[in-house]
């Protein structure tokens, strides 16, 4: 049995891959359903896995410490997914309070029922390429150090991380996070890029382009992130003790990407002609004209340069 966040962009799609793969498999799904987007878009994803005569959906908030625990009695998971988060790194400065309760109050939730959770073989949990904060060498490897964020919503993504790896060594709980790297897809986040952009420029709005548009990001397809989460899914890490005698954390965390990270300005030209092509801009839209449109222009230093949404 598996537990997971189901209305959610990751979520809906991979409750759809087990089911490919497992059609007798029962996954459990909770959400608190709430207005951060579009709620409808929720719905419709929900709408799609209401065919899987074996998922059972549960609105509600994982901060509510009652409500997980009675749903860890109750349905007793073999696999938890945790992939509840409030997202977004610039609405984290607005909204801090809803990161604290369900990145912080509401990941301790899952780790403590987990804890108690006899038939419990593996947490899987998503963490996030803006853990590397203010990194500056790439490549990003799981081993370079992760102590400078740059938002509160890295911040919460890194203690995450700390106190999984706090519960796998006190508990013998073992975990696995997967720092994901900008995931697209159909019916994705509308909060992110290439939806906030494209939204901009059919209003005749500006948006800013920073460091010339020396930008870079780590674009990675839904089903290629589905992959790895079921992948990591049916691997726990080993449980085993020490030259010491004493128990290792089975604990692991990887960088979930598509290696190949695009520059924003080539990722701006070819969502153009895209749009274009789909005659959503004028046909005469040329790429001088959207780097004028974007408010071409350099700053010293940007959080978009160095921070993986």
């Amino acid at each position: 049995m598996s537990w997971c966040v189901a209305a959610g962009f990751i979520g809906s799609n991979l409750v759809k891959r087990i089911y490919q793969e497992a059609p007798s498999a029962t996954v459990i799904g909770i959400d608190n359903m709430n207005a951060y987007y579009d709620v409808a878009l929720k719905e419709f994803r929900l709408n799609e896995l209401a065919k899987y005569p074996t998922f059972t959906f549960v609105k509600g908030n994982i901060a509510d410490k009652e409500l997980i625990t009675e749903l860890f009695e109750k349905y007793k998971p073999s696999v938890v997914v945790n992939l509840a988060a409030q997202a977004g790194v610039r609405y984290s400065i607005t909204n801090p309070d809803g990161y604290v309760e369900s990145n912080l109050v509401g990941f301790f939730n899952i780790l403590k029922a987990c804890r108690h959770c006899e038939s419990l073989e593996h947490l899987v949990y998503a963490s996030s390429s803006s853990v590397y904060g203010s990194n500056k060498k790439v490549p990003y490897s799981t081993d370079d150090k992760v102590d400078n964020p740059v938002s509160l919503y890295s911040a919460t993504k890194k203690s995450n991380e700390l106190m999984a790896h706090a519960y796998s060594k006190l508990y013998n709980i073992p975990s696995t996070g997967l720092r994901f790297f900008t995931v697209y897809g159909p019916a994705g986040r509308p909060d992110m890029a290439y939806f906030g952009f494209t939204n901009k420029l059919v209003k005749g709005e500006t948006i800013k382009i920073f460091n010339y548009g020396n930008c870079k990001r780590d674009f990675t397809y839904v089903d290629d992130i589905v992959e790895s989460v079921v992948r990591v899914m049916k691997k726990a890490p080993d449980k085993k003790n020490g030259e010491d005698g004493l128990p290792i954390p089975p604990y692991a965390v990887y960088n979930i990407g598509n290696q190949n990270p695009e520059n924003l300005l080539d990722f701006v030209q070819i969502l153009s002609e895209e749009l274009v092509r789909a005659k959503v801009l004028p046909e005469d839209t040329g790429f001088d004209y959207i780097k004028q449109h974007f408010g071409y222009r350099e700053i010293e230093t940007s959080v978009l340069n160095r921070s993986g949404m």
